[in-house]
């Protein structure tokens, strides 16, 4: 009976060591993965001021972005600049015709269709004149074609961008929700 009970008993002991290994090695896989995690974790926190720093960078320079698109008050404004650019070049507009306005996520995109004529200087001056306006104007699709003796004319698609509004933004997030 002694012997019953001693077998018992280091049947049990060595059934409790190996669960013992057994939650041993799990702990010890568990330690090298939080061991990652710390190190990961430290190197964030070593870097985090230099990342303020550049977050805070990042937003200045969008805000300044921001600055050069006009706001819906201003866009008038801005057609009225464009108009000004072509006619302070001596060129005749023919066409100057604002588009649909198209709503992205963050801006909009206002596409004008122009068509001046003009000589080549003049009209090289107003495709800088419009480079250089303090707000955000690309002229695409260029079509430069002779209109007469010494005249050219350039037909061209100008888009202007704008930023939204916050109402405008919180319309657009809920329309991208339905």
């Amino acid at each position: 009976m002694p012997a019953v009970a001693a077998a018992i008993v280091v049947a049990l002991w060595f059934l409790w060591l190996t669960n013992s290994a057994d939650e041993l090695e799990a702990e010890r896989a568990k330690e090298v993965t939080l061991r990652a995690d710390y190190t990961k974790k430290l190197t964030q926190a070593v870097n985090l001021e230099a990342l303020r720093k550049q977050r805070e960078q990042v937003q200045q320079y969008v805000t300044q972005l921001e600055k050069q698109l006009p706001s819906k008050a201003e866009m008038d404004a801005l057609l009225s600049d464009i108009n000004q650019a072509g006619l302070g070049r001596s060129l005749v507009f023919e066409l100057f015709r604002p588009g649909q306005v198209i709503v992205r996520e963050y801006y909009a995109e206002l596409p004008i269709s122009v068509r001046v004529s003009g000589r080549y200087h003049d009209i090289g001056a107003f495709a800088s004149d419009i480079a250089h306006l303090s707000r955000i104007v690309t002229l695409n699709n260029l079509q430069i074609v002779p209109a007469g003796p010494g005249t050219l004319s350039l037909e061209a698609q100008a888009k202007t961008f704008r930023y939204l509004d916050p109402e405008e933004v919180a319309a657009q997030r809920r329309g991208g929700k339905k």
